[in-house]
């Protein structure tokens, strides 16, 4: 039984990381990146991904609601996170992802 308690212990501590993990990704990444791939809002996000990380902290990994977070976290870095990296300057902010002409779908041309 105690092999048992300790599985568990590095599943959860396991899914803490994984959601930590998607949860610091999601804020890294711009918002317009979002609107841009077409994957709700970063806020929406970042929400989703907080209550996932709150959750897994906070319950137990047989209860129910850990896995819901865990779907969540999957759903994002399966879905979501592809989506933001295949844009270009992979949707990191900072002044390295772009020109200051860039738009959220690609450099502003003034109209030429």
């Amino acid at each position: 039984m105690q092999g048992f308690a300790g599985f568990m212990w590095l599943l959860s501590m396991a899914l803490i990381v994984f959601s930590g993990f998607a949860l610091f990704d999601a804020a890294i990444r711009r918002e317009d990146a979002y609107r841009a791939a077409d994957k709700k809002t970063k806020p929406f996000w970042l929400i989703i991904l907080g209550l996932a990380f709150v959750v897994n902290l906070i319950f137990n990994i047989l209860s129910f609601l850990p896995i819901i977070g865990l779907i969540a976290t999957i759903v994002y870095m399966v879905d979501v996170r592809p989506a933001i990296r295949a844009l270009p300057g992979g949707g990191r902010s900072g002044r390295g992802s772009g020109s200051s002409s860039d738009g959220p779908y690609g450099p502003y041309n003034g109209g030429r």
